[in-house]
């Protein structure tokens, strides 16, 4: 979600600069690349680039592919084979060895249903929401970024014969909480659909204003993840401090939930170091549907803590991450804050949290599925 909110914001820029601009997309990768279906880029008339579809090796001939959109005011689906370990034009400086599909979409501010409309739509609350992106594979007809769907709105601009067929698959996606591959007959051809599954950011809400909660914060923010201080002490939590938070509340254990949402993207973590303050915080969050807890310190104090609650059950046990974070053999605050912010990624992405070199399956499998 960072990078389309980076989008955004660039191309809010470049319109009030009067630049035109561009929209690269990751449509389609077989065998190995940097990126994955779902990568975006956003790219103006001058050169300058947000985002990234690549590590590097594409985005020079991307910007003379998006210029090409640009000017010639249609989408382009172009395919970069970087299997040809003879070929030194792509993919050879990484080692790449994969077939990537990239859609380029000119950015017409007329159209209110332009890709980066339907992005800032998407945007505009924290919920789930599903896009549905339309490319031909062997033809010239490109109907690009075609549908947004949300629990309750539906913004399409898809052709009639294939909308109910589209938005019945976006409902599974949604339903599934997976990314999928389509093809639909139209007219006497196919048309290909990447139908993404696209979450909200990540809510870290930290209960503590420490100093230690602070290169936290800090990161979190940097992750394009939203965040929230709670802390009892108006001294410790403040803008001054904690100066990228979304949220800073002062509050006492028992006001807290009434002052933060909790969704299937919200992660808390207790770092007040006051017992009694992360004891009672506790006691509240165990009754929520909080799909991430963690606890800073030993074991002994979760289980302590628990057991004082009269909740230490197997259940409570294993739903609560204490203590935190991964073993990375952190010992500074931002050493720590690195294990913690790997954790609470790997939890909400279903990851292993292994080495990469002990993997037997690709590296970017989470959420998506080719059917």
């Amino acid at each position: 979600m960072k990078e389309i909110t980076d989008i955004i914001k660039a191309y809010q820029k470049a319109t009030k600069d009067r630049k035109k601009t561009a929209l690269a997309t990751v449509v389609k990768v077989e065998g190995s690349s940097y990126r994955r279906p779902g990568a975006r880029m956003l790219i103006t008339e001058d050169g300058q680039l947000t985002g990234a579809i690549s590590g590097g090796c594409l985005e020079g001939d991307a910007l003379r592919k998006a210029l090409s959109a640009i000017v010639q005011q249609e989408n382009k689906l172009i395919t970069y084979d970087t299997t040809d370990e003879d070929d030194a034009k792509f993919g050879v400086q990484l080692g790449c060895n994969g077939i990537v599909h990239i859609l380029f979409e000119p950015i017409i501010e007329e159209d209110q249903l332009n890709p980066i409309a339907i992005l800032t739509t998407l945007q505009a609350k924290r919920e789930d929401a599903v896009l549905a992106i339309l490319f031909n594979l062997n033809g010239k007809q490109q109907l690009g970024t075609s549908m947004l769907f949300k629990k309750d709105t539906i913004l399409s601009k898809t052709p009639k014969e294939i909308e109910e067929d589209i938005i019945n698959d976006a409902r599974e996606v949604f339903a599934n909480k997976t990314t999928t591959f389509k093809v639909y007959p139209y007219g006497d051809q196919e048309i290909d659909a990447f139908i993404e599954l696209i979450h909200p950011p990540v809510s870290l809400i930290v209960a503590g204003a420490g100093n230690d909660a602070q290169p936290l914060a800090e990161m979190a923010y940097l992750l394009g993840w939203e965040v929230s201080i709670i802390d009892g002490r108006p001294t410790h939590a403040t803008t001054q401090r904690f100066a990228n938070a979304t949220k800073i509340v002062v509050s006492k254990p028992d006001n807290v939930l009434s002052q933060v949402d909790i969704d299937e993207q919200t992660a808390f973590v207790l770092m007040t170091h006051n017992y009694n303050y992360d004891l009672e915080l506790l006691k509240y969050l165990l009754n929520t549907n909080a799909p991430y807890i963690g606890t800073l310190g030993p074991k002994k104090k979760l289980i302590r803590m628990l057991e004082e609650l009269h909740l230490a059950t197997p259940e409570n046990k294993t739903r609560i991450y204490g203590p935190i974070g991964l073993d990375i053999g952190a010992e500074t605050a931002e050493e720590i804050a690195i294990s913690i912010l790997a954790e609470i990624k790997s939890v909400f992405t279903g990851a292993s949290a292994i080495f990469l070199k002990e993997k037997k399956n690709p590296i970017h499998v989470y959420g998506l599925t080719n059917n």
